[in-house]
């Protein structure tokens, strides 16, 4: 039985829940705010402004399983929400997300020592003294690495400071501790199974530590669209969409040079996210483009269902959900091997790899779609193909198929 933890329950957690409960492996689900079966937080997930807490919705068939350790992230939320930065700043600040991490794997480890689990599935930050509890009972370690090895991030967003260096006020990634280094290195260190969403996570855990673990790549899923919500055929200017954090990391600096490229009048950017930086900042950069806060996910599928086209030119990352939920909508795809969907991009059916660092191709690639309507709403047709091949169910049943097979081979 499994005991499945993560401070805030994304999307793939969840998932992975949903996974290990419908196969009976599942023991125990930790996690710091849930809403789910008429909880006190349910309750509040149902007033106006409590979209965040919306958002950390759990079935309830699990609510008996569920324990929750909230007064560390309730405190960020609403650090985060009165304006107090020095409470939630990076690291140091008694409410910051590595706070919030570190409270939490504490408090899960001594859940450890009571409870009778035969494994734990943690996340990269969120798992080192729960695998150091669980290690001390003998007891299997699952670790998800949602993105690239410590080491790849730090070398690609140092040469992007290099690089780009109006842009490292973006690059949050460099501002990690030798001591939050050290505790990534111990939890890959001391996991039996590292599950990892794409090839390109994979190639980033170093050779040694990778020929020591069993490593195995579970991509996302994509979402289940009604025909309604399909984009329909373009006309006008190409619609292109970025979303993500409004970051070099994710590449936007980037798709700013590639647009100075292009007729101004035949392309439209739209961005969906949260700037980092002030947002004089980006105006400087690029004026060009319409801002879009971030969204309820059912808000975010519409925008995408009235853009023509998803641009990623992602410098690191490990699987972008985004990628999945545009395809879904009909929108091909232009984006990195480092994006993480090199297996939904390859043939070019779908969209498009294009190298790292390189504008020229985004823009070219943008020009070939602007031009050659029937090529766009072809590659549209093959994006809702592929992403419907990559159903939640797909990524539920690679969850189950890893663990199971690798509780029962330790035994």
């Amino acid at each position: 039985m499994v005991l499945i933890s993560h401070p805030t329950g994304n999307t793939f957690m969840r998932e992975a829940v949903c996974a290990l409960g419908e196969s009976e492996l599942l023991a125990e689900v930790h996690t710091a705010i849930a809403a789910c079966g008429g909880n006190f937080f349910d309750k509040l997930a149902r007033l106006p402004g409590f979209g965040e807490i919306r958002r950390r919705h759990f079935p309830e068939k699990i609510e008996n399983k569920l324990y929750l350790h909230p007064l560390r992230e309730c405190g960020r939320l609403l650090a985060s929400r009165l304006g107090l930065g020095r409470s939630i700043k990076h690291e140091s600040g008694f409410f910051s997300l590595d706070a919030v991490y570190r409270s939490f794997d504490k408090s899960v480890s001594r859940r450890i020592q009571m409870g009778k689990v035969s494994a734990v599935y943690c996340y990269e930050d969120g798992a080192l003294e729960t695998f150091r509890a669980a290690k001390a009972r003998g007891v299997f370690c699952i670790y998800d690495l949602p993105i690239a090895y410590w080491s790849t991030v730090r070398r690609l967003l140092l040469e992007e400071a290099d690089r780009l260096p109006e842009w490292a006020c973006t690059l949050d990634g460099l501002k990690d501790s030798q001591e939050k280094i050290s505790r990534k290195e111990s939890e890959l260190e001391l996991a039996d199974l590292v599950l990892c969403p794409s090839q390109f996570v994979r190639d980033s855990i170093p050779i040694p530590l990778c020929q020591k673990k069993k490593v195995q790549i579970v991509s996302f899923g994509s979402p289940t669209l009604s025909k309604s919500a399909l984009r329909s055929r373009a006309t006008g200017p190409l619609k292109v969409l970025f979303a993500g954090s409004m970051t070099q990391r994710k590449g936007l600096g980037d798709l700013f040079t590639a647009f100075r490229l292009l007729d101004s009048k035949k392309f439209e950017l739209h961005i969906l996210g949260t700037p980092v930086a002030g947002m004089d900042f980006y105006l400087n950069q690029f004026p060009n483009f319409t801002h879009h806060s971030t969204r309820a996910n059912s808000a975010v599928l519409e925008l995408m269902s009235r853009c023509d086209v998803l641009v990623l030119p992602s410098i690191v990352e490990g699987r972008a959900l985004v990628q999945q939920e545009a395809m879904a909508c009909g929108l091909p795809v232009i984006a990195t091997r480092n994006a993480g969907a090199e297996d939904l991009l390859e043939d070019e059916t779908a969209g498009f790899l294009v190298p790292i660092r390189s504008p020229e191709s985004i823009a070219r690639k943008l020009e070939m779609l602007e031009c050659n309507r029937d090529l766009l709403e072809s590659m549209s047709r093959m994006a809702r193909v592929k992403a419907a091949a990559m159903q939640w169910d797909f990524y539920r049943s690679r969850i189950v198929e890893c663990v199971a097979v690798a509780i029962s081979a330790s035994k």
